[in-house]
């Protein structure tokens, strides 16, 4: 919940808080907030925001706080007025269930509304919210394929170079002033990379867990964690197991 505090609070643009990257060829910056900023598409990309979560499981019955809507996109907010984006694109699980946009408070409709005024937006599909959006702006898809990068909910094991991809919500751990510390993390190798889950109530997969196998070099792989205040980039090799 740290990166509530953060985005109050805007995050200083220092250039040095971020990590800065090569993904199939395009550059690009982890923001210590969760999203991936590709500079020279000026294109911002998050992934599974799972918004409507805690009503959807209100709707089953199950009582969450009811904040994490408001909370996701004030945070999205302070990244894409970080980075001002002519492009966004939502990597799909973007609500927690299939009704969750037709459902949505109006004042949540207009803040998206607001941000995605003059830009192009799109909405990726993911397994959450299989149908699309209802009533937004932007388009929906399956995947996108631009400037060399293929852009889509769930890795595919055998997707060629350029994969952008999330749904594994992966997460990291490592010592620090001998404590365990785990963090929600982007995960690339230079040819692939798994975006961080942007939702607050998101939970995290640990880069070791079974189903990340055979997506990575793990030679090249590294752990990009979401620090509180900035991005810590950590060989695979030297996280805890």
């Amino acid at each position: 919940m740290h990166r509530i505090a953060n985005a109050i609070a805007a995050l200083p643009d220092n250039p040095a808080l971020s990590a800065r990257i090569v993904i199939n060829g395009v550059a690009a910056i982890c923001d210590p907030l969760g999203g991936l900023y590709l500079p020279d598409l000026e294109t911002l990309v998050v992934s599974d925001l799972h918004l409507e979560k805690g009503s959807a499981f209100a709707r089953r019955g199950m009582l969450l706080p009811p904040y994490d809507t408001l909370a996701t996109l004030r945070i999205l907010d302070a990244v894409i007025c970080r980075h001002n984006p002519k492009t966004v694109i939502s990597l799909g699980d973007n609500f927690h269930d299939r009704v969750g946009s037709a459902l949505m408070p109006g004042i949540f409709r207009q803040m998206i509304e607001t941000m995605a005024r003059g830009r192009e937006w799109i909405w990726i599909n993911g397994n959450h919210d299989p149908d699309g959006t209802v009533s937004l702006p932007g388009a929906s898809a399956d995947e996108l394929h631009h400037a060399g990068l293929v852009f889509r909910h769930e890795p595919a094991k055998d997707a060629p170079a350029g994969e952008i991809a999330g749904h594994l919500h992966p997460a990291a751990t490592v010592t620090r002033r001998e404590k365990r510390v785990r963090r929600a993390c982007f995960a690339t190798d230079g040819s692939r990379l798994i975006m961080p889950a942007f939702g607050v109530t998101t939970g995290g997969l640990d880069l070791r867990h079974k189903a990340m196998h055979g997506l990575f070099d793990r030679h090249s792989l590294v752990a990009h964690m979401l620090g509180r205040d900035r991005i810590f980039s950590v060989k695979f090799a030297n996280l805890l197991g």
